[in-house]
């Protein structure tokens, strides 16, 4: 099986995490890096040893890697995406892939065209919760879809000023205001991740801000938003109901999910995660999806927080992982975001060396992120119903990579 190239646009602290494990994949020959701030991109050269880097995307797209991986600010995800497969490179982007309809149908048209392998990288995808839910509906365990309900709550207080900062520069805040509906896929895909179905219309309320950083602040922002915080109400293709909520104001944090069916659901909150079966008895679920923690955070961790890296950029694997399809290169290398970090930089390299799908394929992408680009469309117009588009599904020939 041939060994592929990946380079890297961005030299964040999430690029920093995923580096080291395709450095280490069986199936990756190489590792370059593109990034132009040059102190970002000398620390990272060093840091891991790289041996080619470059000051831009363009000199990137015109290497001989045979991948990319976006770790770019996330309103320009697509159209980087739509440039990398036109140069014949395989792409992996962080969330999200797209921030508007045009975007999601380019990027979408330009997977079927090209027939390269793309992946969203979204990590609510192997969070414990989301591969226990995902057995379990499969399973038949909650029987039919009823309701369902997640949400991705992150204050911009806890670690989203530096990240802003430091790719924007004075010019911070007229971007840290991207509307929180259009990141929605740790919410939407955390519960579509279960169910396999899409979300076919929305109703959403903008909760408008008043902080005093004046981040929200409608005048000064490019995306001229309000809302720091966003609900959305959901009609699903199965006949059940959804709701997801994308804060950034908020005291809570972390992302979470509970999922109701006819015959069971499964409740999580902070420090509870509980099966509840039809005749209302219960399972305690804290272990098996509890991930382990790491030995230790890296020396430099206070250095790294102010430069945006966050607690949950580190945790090791659950009980209910399928770890041992992990290659053994990984023993020992970074993970994070409930130890779905490995999973995520795994599925790329199989996916691009079979030449085949990974999970979160392009069809998938599209059913994560289209549901919040038109929720926020409809917060915009005081909560209107509004129907969310289908991109429709892969080739009928098409297969997927082999992952175990």
């Amino acid at each position: 099986m041939k060994r592929i190239k990946i380079g890297v646009l961005g030299a964040g602290s999430f690029a920093n995490r995923f580096i080291p494990l395709w450095q280490a994949h069986p199936l990756v020959e190489d590792v370059y890096l593109a990034e132009k701030l040059e102190d970002r991109r000398a620390a990272a050269v060093a840091q891991h040893g790289i041996r080619t880097s470059y000051a831009s995307y363009e000199e990137l797209l015109g290497s001989d890697a045979d991948a990319i991986g976006l770790f770019s600010q996330r309103w320009t995800h697509g159209p980087q995406a739509v440039a990398a497969l036109r140069a014949g490179k395989h792409v992996y982007s962080a969330v999200p892939a797209a921030i508007s309809l045009a975007e999601l149908e380019a990027l979408v048209s330009a997977v079927r065209e090209t027939g390269l392998v793309y992946m969203m990288g979204e990590t609510s995808y192997y969070l414990p919760t989301t591969v226990f839910c995902r057995k379990r509906f499969r399973e038949g365990a909650f029987g039919r879809f009823v309701y369902a309900e997640a949400g991705y709550y992150h204050d911009m207080e806890h670690g989203f000023y530096p990240p802003y900062q430091g790719s924007n520069g004075p010019d911070w805040k007229r971007f840290a205001s991207f509307p929180p509906m259009l990141y929605p896929s740790h919410s939407v895909g955390m519960i579509l991740a279960i169910t396999d179905a899409r979300m076919t219309h929305v109703s959403c309320l903008g909760y408008t801000d008043d902080h005093q950083d004046g981040v929200f602040d409608r005048q000064l922002s490019h995306w001229q938003n309000a809302f720091s915080n966003e609900t959305a109400l959901f009609r699903t293709s199965d006949g059940g109901m959804c709701r997801t909520n994308e804060f950034r104001r908020v005291a809570t944090g972390g992302v979470r999910c509970s999922v109701h069916g006819t015959l069971g659901a499964y409740e999580e909150q902070p420090g509870a995660k509980m099966w509840i079966n039809h005749d209302r008895s219960t399972v305690d679920l804290r272990e098996p999806l509890t991930c382990g923690k790491v030995e230790r955070k890296p020396k430099d961790w206070a250095a790294q927080k102010k430069q945006g890296a966050q607690d949950d950029f580190f945790s090791g694997l659950a009980p209910v992982h399928e770890s041992d399809r992990l290659p053994d290169e990984f023993l020992g290398k970074p993970n994070g975001h409930g130890g779905s970090h490995q999973f995520l930089a795994d599925d790329f390299a199989k996916a691009c060396a079979q030449q085949k799908l990974p999970p979160v394929h392009v069809w998938t992408a599209a059913k994560y992120c289209a549901p919040g680009i038109v929720a926020h469309q409809s917060a915009q117009q005081q909560g209107q119903m509004l129907p969310i588009p289908d991109f429709g599904a892969p080739p009928a020939d098409a297969s997927f990579a082999e992952l175990a």
